[in-house]
C-alpha cells in the first residue's frame, strides 16, 4: 500500500512521508480488501484494532431485536472506524461494519498506538493527538444526531438533518451521503413516512431535491 492513499487521514495528519514510513514500520498495520455489501465487523465480535477506510466506504449499523435497521454513520476515504471500543475493552461490538462499496481497510492494533515505539518518536505521540481529536469530532457527531432524532416527528427530524447539511457545507445546495432507505435508517423513520415528507415539502416550496442532491429555497413558516 502506497503511503499516498493515506495521507489526508486525520489520524496521520501533520506527520510527514518520511515520519509516515517510520510510523507504519512500527505500527506494522494489516490491510483487508471488502467487496460491496460484505460484513467487515459484526455485532459480537472481539475488536482489539481500530479501522481506516482506505478506499471506497463503509456504514456503521446497529440492528434491534426485531432486525430493524439503524445506519448510525457513514465512513469515506480517509475517515475512521471502531476508534473507542479498543481501548474501553468492549469485550462485544455493539455495532456492524458493513462495505458499502468495494473497499480497502487498513487496521492498526490498538496496542501499537498507545505503546509508542522504542525511540519515544515525535511523530508517534502526534498520530495520539490525532486520535483524540478524531474521538472528540465523533462525539460532536453524535450529539448532532442525538438532535436530529429528538425532534418531535419525521418531518422536523428532517429538516433538523437537511439544515444542518446545508450549513456544514456552506450552501442551499449539497448532497448528502445516503439515499432515501438509508436516510430513514440513520434518523430512525419509516421510510414512507419520510418520502411523503419530502413531497410535502417540494410543494411547498422549501426545498428541491433529486436522488441526494438537496437544495433549500426557503425557511419552513
Amino acid at each position: 500500500m502506497k503511503n499516498t492513499k493515506i495521507n489526508g487521514c486525520m489520524l496521520f495528519r501533520d506527520i510527514s512521508e518520511t515520519e509516515l514510513n517510520k510510523l507504519l514500520e512500527c505500527i506494522k498495520p494489516t490491510v483487508k480488501f471488502y467487496k460491496k455489501g460484505e460484513i467487515i465487523l459484526s455485532e459480537g465480535d472481539y475488536i482489539n484494532t481500530i479501522g481506516v477506510v482506505v478506499s471506497g466506504a463503509v456504514q456503521i449499523i446497529r440492528e434491534d431485536f426485531y432486525g430493524n435497521r439503524s445506519i448510525l454513520a457513514e465512513i469515506g476515504v480517509n475517515g475512521t472506524f471502531a476508534e473507542t471500543f479498543p481501548f474501553v475493552k468492549v469485550e462485544r461490538l455493539p455495532v456492524s461494519v458493513a462495505a458499502e462499496t468495494n473497499c480497502e481497510i487498513m487496521f492498526i492494533d490498538h496496542i501499537a498506538i498507545t505503546t509508542g515505539c522504542a525511540e519515544a518518536c515525535g511523530f508517534h505521540s502526534k498520530m495520539i493527538e490525532n486520535l483524540l481529536h478524531i474521538i472528540a469530532k465523533k462525539n460532536l457527531e453524535l450529539s448532532e444526531k442525538i438532535q436530529h432524532m429528538s425532534e418531535r416527528n419525521t418531518r422536523d427530524k428532517l429538516l433538523s438533518y437537511l439544515f444542518t447539511q446545508a450549513k456544514e457545507a456552506g450552501s442551499r445546495d449539497f448532497s448528502i451521503p445516503f439515499d432515501r432507505q438509508e436516510l430513514a435508517d440513520y434518523l430512525c423513520v419509516e421510510r414512507s413516512a419520510m418520502s411523503n415528507e419530502l413531497s410535502k415539502l417540494r410543494r411547498e416550496g422549501i426545498i428541491e431535491c433529486k436522488k441526494n442532491n438537496f437544495k433549500i429555497l426557503r425557511k419552513q413558516v
